[in-house]
């Protein structure tokens, strides 16, 4: 999340510069993204009751695309309030607000249920 999030909030600065650079960004963003939504599949799996596992996992996806949606559709609007430059900015709370609440989980002590029981 920290790398998905460093990579939102920089690159814009990149507007204008060569075009493997800013891909290469986008690229590792992309590829970081989809690395995070497994630890929140996890935690749900492992702290929900057993019958509702199926039912909170719906949820858990459906709101990861709402929020995707959302950001697509707000993103132009982004671009014209603040240009492209810091367009992308916003995009970097997502993650944050993730490591924040895993570092929150990490504390209570059913976190012994995930991974293993590897902090």
């Amino acid at each position: 999340m920290t790398i998905s999030s460093t990579c939102a909030a920089t690159i814009g600065y990149f507007y204008g510069a060569a075009p493997w650079l800013v891909t290469s960004l986008a690229i590792i963003r992309g590829i970081s993204v989809i690395a995070d939504s497994p630890q929140f599949s996890a935690s749900v799996t492992e702290f929900s009751e057993p019958d509702l596992i199926g039912t909170m996992l719906t949820i858990q996806t459906s709101i990861g695309f709402l929020i995707t949606v959302l950001t697509i559709h707000l993103t132009p609007y982004i671009v014209d309030l603040v240009g492209w430059r810091h367009a992308f900015s916003y995009l970097a709370f997502g993650p944050l607000l993730g490591i924040l609440a895993m570092a929150r989980l990490r504390k209570l002590p059913q976190s012994i249920l995930l991974s293993g029981g590897n902090r």
